[in-house]
């Protein structure tokens, strides 16, 4: 009798703990190369995520020194880093800044450690970074590092002052145009429509970036509203995607396609080789906002 109640205590303990694990707040960990680029990438993605009370970092592997045509050195870094601390308030997010220059990244051991770390540390579930073909050295070096991260973080002997993880994450990839040496492919879709607002909110916080340094690099400044009200009219116009049909479909497939149809905005993303490889059921877990 006595044993019977003990096993039944046990087993309801070991249900509510794997209730309790399964329940948790993800951990997503956002990585781009410069302050800004989880937020164009992925900032509609991350608001979705903090409101359902999961766990989103960004950390830009740069600290953006170089990322402008009249300023520079430790006063831009420091201007860029103040910009990411909006964007932290704005979305909830977190957001690390990693002290090497703009413009000079390297895929060396150094970097790789760093970011081997801060996946760790992050217990991260979900890692998200650019694809190693782009058109900025920064951008594919910061895939280069993440790639190379992919296994380490569960090697205990690397980076060993960090725990490492138990269980690898799922690396992907943000979306891209590039179609050399291979194009994106969208193995997943999430609809920020409902979350647009906040998208914009991000992006309007880099406002060394998206007024000043992009507008001035792309020959667009003239561009640019005089008047700080048509802000986000103009990120919407310039720096937020429309499904390309390839992502349509995609949405299609993860929210039927009554759903799809009525997203005007989505973020994209491609699943890496390396690291766990997601079935659909660990995607609807992992991605809870997707649909049906």
């Amino acid at each position: 009798m006595k044993k019977g109640i003990l096993l039944t205590v046990l087993m309801a303990c070991v249900i509510a703990w794997n209730v309790g694990a399964q329940d948790r707040p993800l951990q997503i960990i956002m990585i781009g190369a410069h302050p800004d680029d989880c937020d164009i990438k992925s900032g509609g993605t991350a608001a979705l995520f903090v409101a359902m009370g999961h766990h989103v970092k960004f950390v830009s592997v740069t600290n953006g020194d170089a990322g402008h045509q009249s300023e520079g050195g430790g006063m831009l870094a420091k201007r860029r880093i103040a910009e990411t601390k909006e964007v932290a308030r704005r979305l909830g997010v977190s957001y690390d800044v990693l002290d090497n220059h703009d413009g000079e990244l390297l895929p060396s051991l150094e970097i790789r450690l760093q970011i081997i770390r801060k996946i760790r540390e992050w217990k991260a579930d979900v890692v998200i970074a650019p694809r190693s073909n782009d058109y900025h050295p920064d951008h594919r070096y910061t895939g280069v590092l993440v790639q190379d991260a992919a296994f380490m973080v569960g090697v205990p002997n690397v980076a060993p002052d960090v725990e490492p993880l138990r269980k690898n994450p799922v690396f992907l990839y943000f979306q891209d145009n590039f179609k050399k040496p291979n194009p994106f492919q969208a193995d997943i879709a999430v609809d920020i429509t409902p979350v647009i607002e906040k998208k914009l909110a991000g992006l309007d916080a880099h406002q060394s970036q998206f007024y000043e340094w992009l507008p001035w690099i792309g020959n667009y400044e003239n561009e640019v509203p005089k008047d700080p009200a048509k802000h986000k009219e103009y990120l919407l116009a310039k720096r937020v995607q429309t499904p390309n049909p390839e992502v349509r479909k995609t949405l299609e497939k993860w929210y039927g396609k009554s759903r799809a149809d009525q997203a005007k905005f989505a973020e994209a993303f491609e699943i890496c080789e390396y690291g766990t490889q997601p079935t659909e059921q660990d995607i609807r877990r992992l991605f809870p906002m997707l649909g049906k």
